[in-house]
């Protein structure tokens, strides 16, 4: 089978109060509005290749609209197409804004995901060009604002179950997985499409609430980067809620904290680059350091929320095995997952 993915290229969210999270995304973390069409908000980190990687859609709780992902060739496009509808998934094709003919499924356990090829690529111009010719600007002028878009991270109830699809379907390498110490329950794993440690991660949900998403993250340079970042945030009023610290699954150095609609960010730099075509998944225990390796703090429960909420009579906990409850609570308030 042909290479199907090739990476993340952006992610659409839902909020509340669209102005209000586009704001902070402007003014707080560092991004740039390039278009606005309708009720959507399209914005662009200073080093993203193409037009856009976030979409703010207005919408009654904070939440993941879709995923996107470029294919690897306008043909990898269609046999991804073919190999989900294989599966008994029936997805749509539309022609998506800066992106063209598209491809939109929702997975098993209920994420939306789009696949495309076409995209439009950035090219900034006058002041906003780079002296540096494959840099598509130039450097932002607010401090710790992120290079890139990196990855999101999505909450199902199966993990392992997760995995097994996408990796079948869609060709993701399985690169690292967290199973507790206590019990022999995955609760957190890393994909790739690349060289990435991942640009997919997967947290276990206590819930029964379909299509939950944990948190999306960006990219910044360096460790000094991301200091930089939290304190502009924190000046600004906005509180981190976890880290900084580093991740044992990906060697990533991380910091979590929320936007106006509730939803999480993470800003990441670091990491390792593994291009073994044959690599084996390795599984940690929380006890490893798998999400704070340095062992040292305790994650805060509000970690373990997703979004939308857990509430509502769709979104009940009722028939959900105590263990799995246990697993969500106790293990994570002593380690955490990446």
């Amino acid at each position: 089978m042909i290479k199907l993915l090739s990476h993340l290229s952006f992610v659409a969210i839902t909020s509340p109060d669209v102005e209000a999270s586009v704001e902070f995304y402007e003014k707080q973390v560092g991004l740039t509005v390039v278009d606005r069409i309708g009720d959507d908000v399209y914005l662009r980190c200073w080093g993203d290749y193409y037009r856009y990687s976030v979409v703010v859609k207005p919408g009654a709780e904070p939440s993941l609209d879709t995923m996107a992902w470029r294919t690897s060739s306008p043909e990898a496009l269609e046999e991804a197409a073919k190999a989900i509808e294989a599966k008994g998934v029936q997805g749509e094709w539309f022609e998506g804004q800066g992106i063209g003919r598209a491809y939109r499924f929702v997975g098993p356990q209920g994420h939306s995901m789009t696949l495309h090829w076409d995209v439009e690529h950035f090219h900034a111009t006058g002041d906003d060009a780079s002296i540096y010719p494959d840099r598509p600007s130039r450097r932002s002028r607010h401090l710790g604002a992120p290079r890139q878009l990196d990855h999101v991270t999505i909450a199902a109830r199966d993990v392992d179950a997760f995995v097994a699809w996408y990796t079948e379907v869609l060709g993701f390498r399985f690169m690292a997985r967290t199973v507790l110490d206590e019990a022999p329950i995955s609760v957190f794993s890393v994909l790739t499409t690349n060289e990435k440690s991942h640009d997919l991660g997967v947290v276990l949900d206590g819930s029964t609430r379909d299509g939950r998403v944990n948190h999306y993250a960006f990219w910044v340079d360096q460790r000094e980067d991301l200091l930089q970042a939290a304190d502009v945030l924190m000046e600004n009023g906005t509180p981190m809620e976890y880290g900084p610290s580093i991740h044992g699954i990906g060697e990533q150095n991380f910091l979590y904290f929320r936007e106006p609609s509730s939803l999480r960010i993470e800003m990441n730099t670091g990491g390792y680059r593994n291009y073994v075509p044959d690599w084996q998944a390795n599984t940690w225990k929380p006890s490893q350091g798998s999400n704070n390796f340095y062992r040292n703090s305790a994650m805060p429960m509000s970690m373990t929320e997703s979004f939308p909420p857990a509430d509502g009579p769709s979104a009940t906990e009722e028939g959900v095995p105590d263990e799995i409850k246990d697993a969500l609570l106790n293990p994570y308030a002593q380690h955490g997952r990446g």
